[in-house]
């Protein structure tokens, strides 16, 4: 049996897109999970040259995009970063986390390796959305860290759910990856949901006086697999 190209299924989900009876509509789609490529593009970045995917699906209403490097293949041990948005720090340049630096680092990293993806997740303050983030900083300014934040402000410490990447990475063809993380949940989690993870990356990068206790709490209390070692900035 042929196994269809990325590309072919690009085609495919954008014909079927715009004779879908829902049209954007995903929320009304009674499938259990639908998860569909709306759009592709040419991405050139500072960080190298990509392939842009945009997803619509049926489960969260939200905008969930690939950056991809490469040819996706047989679709065996592509290097693999699921980004959670952090408009903070990917867009704005905060110091009160690593995630930009994580982002940028995760990019070049793929752009050298020649193939790989970065799963852009919508998931804003693990899971809890930009608003609800801002306020956790506030209770981080009054002396709680992360963790507690988050639960006092009524959500699980991380509210995220991966079955949407699982499901995209299984929409262009990806069977298992190499992942980008230092977080053993992630791992776990898209195994659960039928990705393969042949090998943990550590993805870890030096720490400085604005996010080191965030990244302290990141590895004694979320169980994140981090050296801290490596002095201050």
């Amino acid at each position: 049996m042929d196994i269809p190209s990325v590309e072919q299924i690009i085609r495919e989900d954008i014909e079927f897109l715009r004779h879908c009876p829902n049209k954007d509509n995903c929320a009304a789609c009674e499938e259990s999970v639908c998860v569909m490529v709306a759009s592709v593009a040419d991405f050139p970045t500072a960080y190298g040259h990509f392939t842009i995917v945009g997803f619509v699906n049926n489960k969260d209403n939200k905008d969930h995009i690939m950056i991809i490097k490469g040819d996706i293949g047989d679709g065996e041990d592509l290097l693999l970063r699921i980004h959670s948005a952090c408009l903070t720090g990917d867009a704005l340049g905060s110091l009160r986390c690593d995630c930009g630096p994580q982002l940028h680092h995760a990019l070049e990293r793929i752009e050298k390796e020649g193939r790989g993806i970065v799963l852009y997740h919508q998931a804003e303050g693990r899971g809890i959305g930009l608003v609800n983030k801002l306020r956790a900083y506030a209770l981080q300014d009054a002396g709680y860290d992360t963790y507690d934040a988050n639960v006092m402000l009524g959500f699980p410490p991380d509210a995220r759910d991966y079955e949407i990447p699982a499901a995209m990475l299984k929409k262009v063809g990806v069977k298992s990856v190499r992942l980008l993380t230092n977080n053993p949940e992630k791992v776990a989690e898209l195994e659960r949901y039928g990705i393969k993870v042949t090998e943990r990356v550590p993805h870890e990068l030096p720490p400085h006086m604005h996010d080191r206790e965030y990244l302290k709490t990141k590895k004694e209390r979320f169980g994140h697999m981090l050296e801290l070692d490596h002095g201050w900035d």
